[in-house]
């Protein structure tokens, strides 16, 4: 791996995502828009303080997870994979330098999500600010990387949205959203405690109610960094090429 490779390939995936401006508003402004309407909706209610912590750890995840899947996807299926990797750029380089690019985006997206959920939507926080900010940034850059990794699977766009319901949606009902992670049946506790978006909601939650000390909190930040990096040695070793 060279770091001038991979920060090429980071700096040419933002100047693409800035002439594409569908993709900026879905990526840096849907999440928001999303927990905006749960927070409309439970307006008379408390509710959203109890869901709201999920919501920021859940939708940004969700649409990384989605844009960056059908994105690698398209640089492999028009052919850019195929001429980039006929110069010295390793698969590691070209995986790296996405993850970095949306790396980025992941935290101007956390950062208007967050920024919006307590001065807008009136969620409400007891430990820091900028604790909850970087539960949300490692969480939004960890979906990347994992539909960076789901990219590898799949032939076609509508193959990578099926990932969906195999990678995203189980997390989702197991996460603690529903139920209580404590009150599941013993097999999908289990369960639940290896996905990391369980991980994501755990933390984003204790910093929101201040139930847990910030040890139990960056604990599940190690974790998910574990998550992360493993997604990206992964998506690099079952990156395919076209040809030998």
């Amino acid at each position: 791996m060279n770091a001038n490779r991979t920060l090429a390939t980071a700096g040419r995936v933002l100047a693409q995502i800035r002439h594409d401006p569908r993709t900026i508003a879905l990526l840096l402004i849907m999440p928001s828009v999303l927990i905006g309407l749960m927070a409309w909706i439970f307006s008379d209610t408390n509710t959203f303080e109890q869901i709201g912590p999920a919501m920021i750890a859940l939708f940004p995840f969700v649409v990384m997870f989605l844009v960056t899947s059908i994105s690698t996807l398209r640089e492999r299926r028009s052919g850019t994979l195929e001429r980039l990797l006929t110069m010295p750029l390793g698969k590691g380089d070209f995986i790296l330098g996405y993850a970095l690019a949306f790396a980025v985006l992941a935290v101007l997206q956390s950062s208007i999500a967050v920024g919006l959920s307590l001065w807008l939507f009136g969620l409400t926080v007891v430990k820091s600010v900028w604790l909850l900010l970087a539960v949300a940034i490692v969480d939004a850059i960890l979906g990347s990387c994992l539909g960076l990794f789901a990219s590898a699977f799949a032939r076609t766009e509508f193959q990578a949205v099926q990932f969906m319901p195999v990678i995203v949606f189980p997390q989702i009902l197991l996460c603690g959203l529903l139920v209580p992670r404590d009150k599941l049946p013993d097999a999908l506790s289990v369960i639940s405690d290896w996905l990391p978006l369980s991980h994501a909601v755990d933390a984003i939650t204790a910093v929101a109610t201040g139930l847990e000390d910030d040890g139990y909190v960056g604990t599940r930040l190690l974790i998910l960094a574990a998550f992360t990096v493993g997604a990206i040695v992964l998506g690099a070793l079952t990156l395919r090429r076209r040809t030998p």
